[in-house]
This record gives C-alpha cells, structure tokens and sequence, in this order.
C-alpha cells in the first residue's frame, strides 16, 4: 500500500537537469523587506521557505544554491527580522521567511513580524508554493502546526521539507515520519510528498533543486 505523503523522488534525469541547471545559475540577494511595501514587483513564479528558527532554513538555502554565505546563519533564535528576497535567475524567487517560535524576542516585535508574515502569505499573488521546515529529531510541533493553518486559511500549498535527516537513527525515522504524515493529514493545504534532507550531507538537495526548478 502507497504510504500518505510519500517521500519525493526525481522521476527523470530531466527533472534532476532542470534542477541543477536552475540552481547553477546566478543567485543574488536583492532586498530585505519590512514592511509589505517594501515587496519586489511580483514578475515572476516565487518559493519562500518558512520554519521555526533553528530548524536549519539559511543552511538549507545556502546548500541549495551552493553559496554557504547567501542565506545568514544564525545560533540567536529570531535573529532573521526581515523577509528576505533573493532572485534566482530571472525565472524564480526564493523568500526566506522570519524564523517562528522564537521566545527570545520582544513580544512587540514578535507581534510585527507575524503580522508582516500574514500579510504577505495572504495577499503574495506570485507565490506558488511555500516549503515548511521541519527538524526531522522532533518532527511536527504546535507551532508548526500554527503555520501551516495559516497557510490553510491563505490558500497557499505547502510542502513539508524534513531537516537534518541524517542526525536521525534509521530505527527512528519511521516513528518521526508517521508523526508528520499524521500532522499534515489534517492541513488541506498539504502537498502531498515529503522532501528529505540534510544540507550538511547534500542528502535531498538534488530533489528539491528539481522540484523548484518545476514551478512556475
């Protein structure tokens, strides 16, 4: 029997082609945005990624377009105060969104960047698919789950990206995945494959790279 939210894979080698075509040109950081005039004009197909600080967001950027300094790094949870636009080619935007679930941050300051992040989830036209992180030790957590009912509310699809895959004991893996398989059963929005990934192993970047580079 085929499991809920499989695990994503590349059908084709013009899938993968696509991918590392995409992601071996050029990727530059255009602006961060604070306020929702601030947004780049909306021309073209846009991804943003989303995920509860410290979960691995800039490392997984940065493995995807192989620049290790694109995407800022941080042990500070919060430290990530803006949305950050970087343009992929001419063909795509890659959005990295404030880190959620912090508890280290003023709560006004907490309070303006959720309502920025509603903002822009709820009236982004361009945006075609957001990929939630998920560290793959703890799997799916409340506030997890409070992101992605906001995705559910703004009508926006979804994709479960699973981090740091590789600092999970095989024996364990089952258990983490039926969690998060139970979770995103309940979000309409849920696209229905999982994607597994270390940045530090590049285990899954290939999948990723190809599943972008079939958005548009």
């Amino acid at each position: 029997m085929r499991l809920p939210f499989p695990v994503a894979e590349i059908e084709t080698d013009a899938e993968r082609e696509a991918g590392r075509k995409l992601f071996a040109g050029p990727t530059d950081f255009l602006k961060g945005v604070v306020a929702m005039s601030g947004l780049p004009t909306p021309d073209r197909a846009e991804v943003c990624f989303a995920g509860r600080s410290n979960v691995g967001k800039s490392s997984l950027i940065n493995a995807l377009t192989g620049r290790k300094g694109l995407a800022r790094a941080s042990n500070t949870p919060g430290r990530t105060q803006e949305i950050n636009f970087f343009e992929l080619g001419r063909s795509h935007y890659v959005v990295d969104l404030p880190g959620y679930g912090f508890a280290n941050a003023p709560v006004a300051v907490v309070e303006k960047w959720q309502a920025l992040l509603r903002r822009y989830l709820a009236g982004r036209q361009t945006l075609r698919r957001a990929f939630v992180l998920v560290d793959s030790r703890h799997g799916i957590k409340p506030v997890d789950d409070e992101i992605m009912t906001l995705l559910d509310q703004s009508a926006v699809t979804f994709q479960c990206v699973m981090t740091k895959i590789d600092k999970v004991k095989e024996k364990d893996r089952t258990r983490v995945l039926d969690q998060v398989r139970e979770r995103l059963s309940t979000h309409p929005a849920a696209f229905p494959e999982l994607v597994l990934t270390s940045a530090d192993k590049g285990h899954g970047i290939d999948v990723l790279r190809s599943i972008i580079a079939g958005i548009e």
